[in-house]
This record gives C-alpha cells, structure tokens and sequence, in this order.
C-alpha cells in the first residue's frame, strides 16, 4: 500500500509500506478521510513520536474490507470512522470504565501504525458505523467532537447557564455547538482570530469577544453584569486563556480544561487563589471515552451529525491527497496559515 511514513523527526515519506494485516477479533479498514491533528505536529516537526518508522494519523473513516474470523458486529463494505484508543479492558481502570487512565493502552496513530495510508487495521470494537448521510470527511471529525462533548460531560455540564467558550480552534468550535445543543442560556466564544469569533458566531455565539482587544475585560463585566460566567470551557492550552478562564469563572462556577498545554503554567498567588475565593469547581479532561466502550459520546457525535445539529464542513481548511502531506506540513508549521482541519484521502 501506499502511505505517508515518519523515518525520523522531519523525515515524512510518502512511499509503499506493507499493508497491514489482520488477527481474528481485528478489521481492515480502506481509509477515505483523515485528518492532521494538532499533536501531531510535534510528532513529525520534533521529536514527538514513540519511535520510527511509523505511520501517524488516529481521526479517521473508511470502508471495512476485511474482518477477522472472530469479528460479529463488523461486516465487509460498512462505513465506519475509528476509535483510536486501544484499551487493555482489563485494569483497574478499565474496569471502572476509565478507559482514557488505562495505565497499559496502546494508541492507533502513536503507538501503533495509524491512518496515514491506504489502509489501517483495529480492534473490531474500535469501529463505529457511520450513521446514513454522514460523509467520510464528517467521520474524520469525529474523534475531535468526542474529546469536545467528553469535557462537557466530565464538568457536569448543565443547560440553561451561560457559557464561556475560551478559545476558538477546531475543539472550541466543537465545545461550542455542543454547548448548545445540550441548552447552554448564552454562549460567548473568545479568542484572538477575528475569522473565528465570525464562524463561533455563525455556530451559535450570542456574544464574541477578541480578547487583543484593550476593553475586553470591560466586555465581560458588561455582559454578565460583573458575575462572570458559570460555565468556562478552555481549549487552547496556553498560559493566558488558562489563567483568563479561572479569571472569568463567576462565583461557584464550574471550570474545564481540555486544552492541553506544551509549556510550563505558572500562577501568581492571586490567579490561584481565584479558584479558592469563588470555590470554583476545575476539572481536567483526557480523550473521549465512556462505558460500553467507545461510549455515549461517540453514538451522540454521529446522531447529532446526522440530525444536522453539530456541523463540521466550515472547519476544514482543506482536503488533499495523502501524497502532498508534506506541503500540509509546510504551511501548518507558518502560524496562522492554516484555518481548520486539514483533511489527507488516499
């Protein structure tokens, strides 16, 4: 088969490899869509991968063409998109339903060879049917609407509040409509990228604020009438919209991370005690899993796709050939060059 292979730290090769092949309880899946997600740019532009060569790439769909003797609830020819978490389901964790802490998972696009390519093999029960009218290139999207709808649920997430949604990428556009659809009061969506705040507002934003703005600080207090918000999802990762959601939380509110930060976090005393003074309640959110494996959020992605209440179109950037990855590569490493997802087909 063909397929985009990582030799070494800035060394992607689109080049034949052997195509994989199958054990009994495993399918082999045709990739239609996958997408390049943020942390995988460490992984091909630094020395973020486990080790080489590998084949990178976990959001993805495709047709099933081959399925293990031991496979039921698989069959030739289905649409499916991939779960790329391979959990032991046999841990402490594991069997809590804790699928994300399990201490001994492996991890399709990571640890093992992933879906930059013509085919991916996996476990049977990491493939979820593509409902009837999802697109392949929507069943790309899915494992990154499941890590959004997973930090909602892991907050306790409750409808008719107003909600803060602190930054505006491809996760927070997802937090976004989520938020909605699970009967958020308002939503203000923030973030530096005027495009952005236009498409959070297109998505359901009652409100947007630029925080380069000098008076953004001023456009809260107005807004929420100096209480903050009780509702804080932060999904850019970075020290100012990290210290900026415990800043804007209201008293008692409720607080989610699910951006994952690369760089250290320091808080003074008084960004601290802000978690302290107004009690707030801050969780942290990992992957996208919940029992029966894969879980809840995976059936309510493709559900919610199908119904047309969560859209996913307006966040890819592009679609291309897997044989020009590394041009995709060339522009994700130019800050502010790409806008969405960008989508790789074989």
């Amino acid at each position: 088969m063909k397929a985009a292979v990582l030799y070494a730290a800035q060394d992607l090769r689109y080049t034949d490899f052997e195509t994989p092949r199958i054990n009994e309880h495993e399918i082999l899946v045709r990739v239609k869509a996958s997408g390049i997600c943020g942390s995988d740019l460490p992984r091909v532009l630094g020395n973020g991968a486990h080790y080489y060569p590998i084949i990178l790439g976990h959001e993805f769909s495709g047709e099933v063409v081959e399925v293990g003797p031991a496979v039921t609830n698989v069959k030739v020819g289905e649409r499916i998109t991939g779960v790329p978490l391979v959990p032991c389901l046999k841990c402490f964790d594991c069997q809590k339903g804790w699928y994300a802490q399990c201490k001994n998972y492996s991890f399709i696009g990571s640890r093992v060879f992933g879906s930059w390519a013509e085919f991916v093999k996996l476990p049977a029960i990491n493939g979820v049917r593509l409902p009837e009218g999802v697109t392949y290139e929507q069943g790309a999207l899915f494992e990154p609407a499941t890590v959004a709808l997973h930090g909602l649920l892991v907050m306790g997430f409750r409808g008719g509040t107003d909600v803060a949604i602190v930054g505006c990428g491809t996760i927070g556009m997802l937090a976004l409509q989520f938020a909605k659809i699970l009967g958020a009061r308002r939503i203000t969506a923030f973030d530096l990228d005027s495009r952005k705040l236009a498409l959070a507002e297109k998505y359901g934003a009652s409100a947007c604020i630029n925080t380069g703005d000098p008076d953004f600080k001023r456009q809260i207090l107005d807004l929420t009438a100096g209480r903050g918000f009780e509702m804080v999802v932060e999904s850019a990762g970075v020290e100012f919209t990290e210290k900026l959601s415990l800043d804007i939380a209201g008293n008692k509110g409720h607080v989610m991370f699910i951006g994952t930060p690369a760089k250290p976090i320091t808080l003074t005393p008084g960004e601290f005690e802000n978690i302290n003074r107004k009690e707030l309640t801050v969780r942290g959110s990992w992957m996208s899993y919940s029992p029966p494996f894969p879980g809840k959020e995976w059936e309510l992605t493709g559900y919610y796709l199908q119904q047309g209440l969560l859209r996913v179109d307006e966040l890819i950037d592009r679609v291309i050939p897997l044989s020009e990855i590394n041009a995709a590569f060339a522009d994700l490493a130019v800050p502010g060059k790409v806008n969405g997802k960008i989508l790789l087909k074989g």
